[in-house]
């Protein structure tokens, strides 16, 4: 003995890393799985995405709620982040509605309030399952005033389908005053110098009314029904 506390052996860490990450992908299968399977009856679906931060009873509140109603009674089930905000006033709206509330909600270090309007009710622990899943079963996106989470979600929407990665869906901005100046910037800097193509911006719109939000979403699948194309399907394999 010279002394020393003799150290335990400490296993092999490329092997425990591996090992570590080999059953991490089988909980994002699994994730994958279950969400999916869940969901695989809410067809047509408007996923609505918003501040997490305003308050009941407040315009931006009002507004989304009144949206989510008028679509739950038109036959969409609508889809939401499964929090507070924005988030629950589109699934109280879709709750008093005709069709099913979804919620998918998100595990946070800082727990996440799940609100209590939710027909379907799916927890994530990986932002990007949960992501996929608001793509993969929506029929629209419909973008409520929000900060960096609901701007995330609306740069992923235009990124998808600008690329051709996902079926062409309405992406609609509510409340014009808000969303007025960024739409100014992407046509000022973006097109002026040649990040996009003028077109790109015609995947946006802007409305206020609730009842145009409805009306522009069936104006969209007038001529095609809200089933998915063959070509839309294989191009939700390769999202």
């Amino acid at each position: 003995m010279n002394g020393k506390i003799p150290r335990p052996a400490v296993p092999d860490a490329p092997k425990f890393m591996a090992s570590h990450e080999a059953w991490r992908v089988l909980g994002i299968m699994s994730e994958f799985v279950e969400a999916a399977q869940r969901l695989s009856e809410i067809s047509p679906a408007v996923s609505i995405f918003g501040s997490a931060r305003i308050a009941p009873g407040t315009p931006y509140y009002q507004l989304a709620e009144t949206i989510a109603r008028q679509l739950s009674d038109a036959g969409f089930s609508v889809i939401s982040g499964g929090g507070p905000g924005i988030m629950e006033a589109a699934n109280k709206g879709a709750w008093h509605g005709r069709s099913p509330s979804v919620g998918l909600n998100i595990q946070l270090p800082h727990e996440q309030r799940t609100n209590g309007y939710q027909n379907i009710s799916q927890t994530f622990r990986h932002f990007f399952a949960r992501k996929y899943m608001f793509v993969r079963f929506a029929s629209a996106y419909v973008v409520m005033p929000g900060g960096f989470g609901t701007l995330d979600e609306l740069l992923e929407a235009l990124t998808l389908v600008q690329t051709g990665k996902s079926q062409k869906i309405p992406i609609i901005l509510v409340h014009e005053p808000f969303w007025r100046g960024l739409v100014d910037w992407f046509r000022a800097r973006l097109v002026e110098e040649k990040m996009i193509n003028p077109e790109d911006l015609d995947l946006i719109q802007l409305i206020d009314a609730p009842e145009k939000v409805v009306d522009a979403i069936f104006k969209h699948y007038e001529h095609r029904g809200f089933a998915p194309l063959l070509a839309e399907r294989e191009k939700w394999l390769n999202l």
